[in-house]
């Protein structure tokens, strides 16, 4: 919890010095208030009094409860103040580590729990510092100035003080035991409700078309029942401590009292109102003691849940990110447009065996290179390792002849233009989502976006929505087709005029007709830059200056469509499977 608190400004700091001020300030005025009060029982049993003495008493004993509403009201606006910036600034700083995160990191957090962690559990932090923060303050301040207040007025009545508040320290301790490895377990069924909840929403159509309501219903009930049971054996242990509390302050009262009336009846007359006097003060300084424990007991309350949450966001803050930035933000070489695999092997941190095992070749500029295997065979992990999703275990992969773990990764994204294998939609427009990101600060022309639209085969679909260009894209693109959604995504890249092309299998949701023409088009359009295809039709790729066929995380064939078909058979194979040989031109 104290980590967090590191990323408070020097400003932030000389708040925290005034609600300081502020707590001491109150307390003081509230302890003054028994001072006053028993002046005035003094006043009150003593002959000769004068009216105006009490009265003069009791003003000043409003005044300090009035100073200690101020002073409270004050301490709770500016604790809130400086709470909800604390949690401003932890979540944009959770928010820009996950962003930067390799995709196997936060595979490894798992989305849902990542979720939970930059709201629900930088919620309890906040919680704890706008209403623990003042409690934190008060309470130890109002004991010990309130002990040192009562010290004097009867060792026996200290006695029992002590008592009374080792028997709230016991209990607190017990309790604190019992809840505190709950909490831990609390959040993490947060992030299973939220992952079954996201789950459900994710797939709502596999849901409908396979009738299984009733089976995510009940998946749900599971999880939504584990939070509810462990959140209300937490709570009633909790309300164990609230009788617990009146029990003792009001048996300190009654013990107070019963003790002064044995100090009072075995005194002398002369000592009489003063043990009486004493017994008053000494009760309403033995409840500010009471209350001080109890405040520390709401304290304890909430710190367990939020200290848990604290290490989870702590958690991610402290992870260190495997994919670092390089220092180039410049071109240093004359070749524009090219891609190089030397002697590139991959595997994932915690695996033992390598997805891709030393795969070369060079993608020179305006080359259309495709790569194509069966399913598992390493093809997506590859292309990804030019954007830098994941790094190469060993050997290089360069672009433009520069190692790519040397660029700046702005620069080096800046020269890519990439289309995944699932293509993504953002809410906004159909412009938005074409020009979108760093795409758009260039305020790209009327004519570019339609431009990129056409070329991606989109403008018929595109021109027939009710507003055009500026029609609603829902997020997830859950409006439009997953053909329309590729074509969307494929205009997003051409617009962005890159050095070099990776479509990671983004035509596969396309006919062969609009497939067919889509890449005649991106071949003239894109003729100066290079293109990276991964592919699962011979149709899509036969075309290619150069097709690289995958096996096992091994490239077991290079060459073109023909030359690979007299070559390669595993290549032959896989086009066998979709294509005859008379379509193939290898008959007879």
């Amino acid at each position: 919890m104290l980590k967090l608190l590191k990323y408070l400004e020097k400003k932030d700091w000389s708040l925290m010095l005034v609600i300081v001020v502020l707590v001491v300030t109150q307390v003081w005025l509230e302890l003054k208030l028994p001072d006053y009060m028993s002046e005035i029982t003094s006043l009150v049993q003593t002959e000769g009094s004068q009216m105006s003495e009490v009265l003069s008493n009791g003003g000043y004993m409003l005044l300090c409860a009035f100073g200690s509403l101020i002073a409270a009201a004050f301490t709770g606006y500016l604790t809130a103040r400086l709470s909800s910036k604390h949690s401003l600034i932890i979540r944009k700083k959770l928010f820009n580590k996950v962003e930067n995160l390799a995709l196997q990191e936060v595979k490894g957090f798992s989305t849902s729990s990542l979720i939970t962690r930059t709201t629900n559990d930088i919620t309890q932090v906040q919680m704890l510092m706008s209403m623990g923060l003042q409690l934190l303050l008060k309470a130890p301040i109002t004991a010990v100035w309130a002990i040192t207040k009562i010290l004097n007025k009867g060792w026996q009545w200290s006695v029992a003080t002590a008592v009374a508040v080792g028997i709230l320290l016991t209990v607190i301790g017990i309790i604190i035991a019992i809840v505190l490895p709950r909490f831990k377990r609390v959040q993490k069924l947060t992030d299973k409700l939220n992952s079954v909840t996201r789950e459900n929403l994710t797939g709502i159509r596999v849901v409908r078309a396979f009738n299984a309501e009733d089976y995510q219903e009940e998946k749900f009930k599971e999880a939504n029942d584990n939070l509810t049971n462990q959140q209300l054996f937490n709570q009633k242990t909790f309300a164990f401590l609230q009788p617990v509390m009146y029990l003792v302050m009001y048996g300190l009262t009654l013990s107070i009292y019963f003790i002064g009336s044995f100090l009072i009846r075995d005194a002398g007359m002369a000592d009489k109102i003063g043990i009486f006097s004493n017994m008053v003060v000494f009760s309403s300084y033995a409840m500010q003691v009471i209350m001080a424990f109890l405040m520390l007991a709401m304290i304890f309350m909430m710190l367990p849940r939020a200290q848990v949450s604290a290490n989870r966001i702590n958690e991610v803050l402290d992870t260190d990110i495997t994919i670092k930035d390089g220092n180039l933000d410049k071109d240093i070489t004359d070749e524009r447009g090219t891609v190089e695999f030397k002697n590139v092997s991959f595997k994932y941190t915690d695996a033992e065996e390598y997805l891709l095992k030393n795969i070369s070749f060079k993608a020179n500029k305006g080359e259309t290179v495709a790569f194509i295997g069966l399913t598992g065979s390493g093809k997506s992990t590859l292309i990804n390792l030019v954007p830098r999703f994941y790094d190469a275990t060993e050997g290089e992969v360069l672009v433009d002849g520069v190692n790519v773990k040397d660029y700046k990764q702005e620069f080096l994204h800046n020269k890519l233009g990439y289309v995944p294998q699932k293509a993504v939609m953002f809410d906004g427009t159909v412009k938005s989502n074409v020009v979108y990101g760093d795409n758009g600060k260039g305020e790209k022309s009327e004519e570019k976006i339609k431009e990129a639209i056409r070329v991606a085969q989109a403008t018929e679909f595109v021109e027939k929505m009710d507003d055009g260009y500026d029609s609603y894209i829902a997020s997830g693109g859950t409006n439009v087709s997953g053909g329309q959604k590729q074509r969307l995504a494929i205009a997003r890249a051409i617009a962005r005029d890159p050095e070099i092309y990776i479509f990671d299998d983004s035509f596969s949701a396309l006919d062969y007709k609009t497939d067919s023409v889509l890449r005649k088009e991106l071949k003239k359009y894109t003729k100066d830059a290079t293109s990276l295809i991964v592919a699962q039709r011979i149709g899509t790729i036969m075309n290619a200056d150069k097709i690289i066929v995958l096996n096992d995380g091994e490239a077991v064939g290079i060459g073109t469509h023909k030359e690979l078909l007299e070559n390669c058979e595993v290549y032959r194979q896989i086009a066998l499977s979709q294509l005859s040989e008379k379509e193939l031109g290898i008959e007879g």
